[in-house]
Formats: C-alpha cells, structure tokens, sequence
C-alpha cells in the first residue's frame, strides 16, 4: 500500500500568515517543493478509479471553506506548478462570508465555483451550514445533506462524492458512527475526511475516516517536509 499524505489549508493572504491563514510566499514554496520533488498529485475522483498508485510520491491538496482568496491565489499557483487540488465548500455561505469564524472573509460565489478548471479544482462538499456533525441529529444531518444536493443542482456545480467534516468532527460512539456512515453511503458518498494529522495508504482501509493533515501559517518549509513525510509529530 503506497502512502497518501493529505494536506488541509483554509485561506490564503498576500501578507504574513498564521494559524489557519498561510502566507503567500510560503505556499508556493511549499508548492515548489512538491513539484521539483516529482509528487503525483490527486483529485479524489481521480482514486476512485484506482486500485493502486503507480508513482512513489504522492499527495492530495484540499482547501476548505471555499474563500475567494483560493481563488485569486491559489489558483494561479496550482496552474504554475501543475498541481491540482480540492476546494471544499460550505454551500450555505457562497457569496457571504465565513460567518463561524472570521465573520469577514468573503466566500467564493456560485458562479466563482462554476470558472475554475476542473482539470485543476476539485469541488468536494463541506456540508451546508459549517456546523460540527457530532452535535447534530440524524434528521439534522440528512437536511443539512440535503440542502447541499439541491444548490449543487441548481446551480449546476460539478461536485465529487467527497465529503470533508466541518472541523474534523463526527459521531465516534459506535452506534453514531455506523449511523453517519450508512447515511452517508446512502447520498452516494464515496469518501469522508476528519483531519487525524496522519498519512494515509491508499487504497483507504476506512475510507470515511480519511485523515489530513493540518498545515498552519506559521511553519517552516523544514517542518512542512517533515509533517507530509511523517504526519503527526511528536
């Protein structure tokens, strides 16, 4: 089983970042890296087409929250570095702002969503109201579903069956997970992701509880060499 790294970012400044926002200059360092190093970078529609990966190196980028930052910024660099990545989108938000964080960052527009190449972005559900499913009903998790499929629909937006947990979190009692997962295998969701800070093999032995790992503003590119090598460090 070839090992699967599984980078998670959320926003992107021209400035100096931290946290949860990384600086321009930094990413595409990173994103240099990946390149020169010869990584095989995946779209997860792309693996499920796969039994096995037939390069050494390989990841997946994700981007959550869909900002208009990943795509005024991002975009160009996956273009310059011929990378691909996964923007996951909170579909209530498109065109407001990140109301459970900043309250200020605006959120990519449907028609946004609609201009980015397929061939480069990746578009993967990060439910509909960026609430934490191990708090919410069974009812509420299949409306929250729901109403993502259906903007999805009306807007004609070309979503994969890929789920990312709105801040890695979901049911971990055994009842509760076996309940989330079967609800989700039931809207035909193929993939779910929490984030775990550890590298995956592929093919995925529990393909929702797919984790990633978490790259913050403030590392260093020695760090982030040694977190897409070893995941979690201690």
């Amino acid at each position: 089983m070839a090992k699967l790294p599984i980078l998670m970012y959320h926003n992107v400044t021209s400035a100096e970042g931290e946290g949860l926002t990384i600086g321009l200059k930094k990413l595409e360092e990173q994103f240099s890296y990946l390149s020169k190093g010869n990584y095989k970078c995946h779209h997860f529609k792309d693996l499920l087409k796969l039994k096995k990966l037939s390069s050494k190196r390989n990841i997946v980028i994700t981007f959550d929250d869909g900002y208009v930052s990943q795509l005024e910024l991002v975009v160009p660099l996956l273009k310059k570095y011929k990378l691909k990545a996964t923007f996951f989108v909170p579909l209530y938000y498109l065109g407001k702002t990140d109301e459970w964080n900043t309250k200020s960052l605006p959120i990519m527009t449907a028609e946004q969503l609609r201009s980015l190449d397929p061939s480069v972005v990746e578009l993967g559900f990060h439910s509909f109201y960026h609430r934490k499913y191990h708090e919410l009903s069974e009812e509420e998790i299949e409306e929250d579903t729901l109403q993502c499929f259906k903007i999805v629909s009306e807007e004609s937006l070309p979503f994969s069956p890929v789920l990312a947990y709105p801040y890695g979190k979901y049911p971990r009692d055994i009842s509760g997970k076996k309940q989330f997962i079967e609800l989700l295998k039931k809207h035909i969701f193929q993939y779910g992701l929490r984030i775990g800070n550890r590298v995956n093999h592929f093919p995925f032995k529990k393909p929702f509880e797919i984790q990633r790992i978490d790259i913050k503003g403030e590392f260093s590119l020695k760090k982030f060499k040694r977190k897409i090598r070893f995941g979690k460090l201690f």
